[in-house]
């Protein structure tokens, strides 16, 4: 589990500093990765790219873990606090879409070592 917690840890590190390559490095080739603007999920690293990079045209999120759990699957669910501003820093007012300052569960499941599977819990 320690392994699995680190490479989530250092995900969201990249994530923060917009090191878009850094996460992409832990994601298995055919990754699905939940959509947590529009829902459902992107299917493999490039659709990742290209969600987070359609995603920081709009807002700058921050997300910052408070906590780690192994779950019965083997999965990782990690307690984050999720900030959202809009491009100049600023909390977000009037937004159309369902990104907001919350606390949220993210759900990992691993296979050889990388992320094969992302998912949103809407209470950690």
């Amino acid at each position: 589990m320690e392994d699995d917690i680190k490479t989530v840890e250092r995900m969201y590190v990249s994530f923060n500093a917009r090191d878009i390559a850094g996460v992409l490095a832990v994601l298995t080739d055919d990754v699905a990765w939940a959509n947590g603007m529009d829902g459902g999920h992107v299917h493999g690293r490039e659709a990742v790219r290209e969600y987070w990079t359609r995603q920081w045209t709009m807002v700058s999120p921050h997300v910052e873990p408070v906590g780690f759990q192994r779950m019965a699957d083997g999965a990782i669910i990690a307690a984050v606090r999720q900030s959202v501003f809009d491009l100049e820093g600023k909390p977000l007012e009037g937004q159309t879409h369902g990104l907001k300052d919350k606390t949220v569960g993210h759900v990992f499941h691993f296979r050889d070592g990388k992320v094969a599977r992302f998912d949103i819990a809407e209470a950690a």
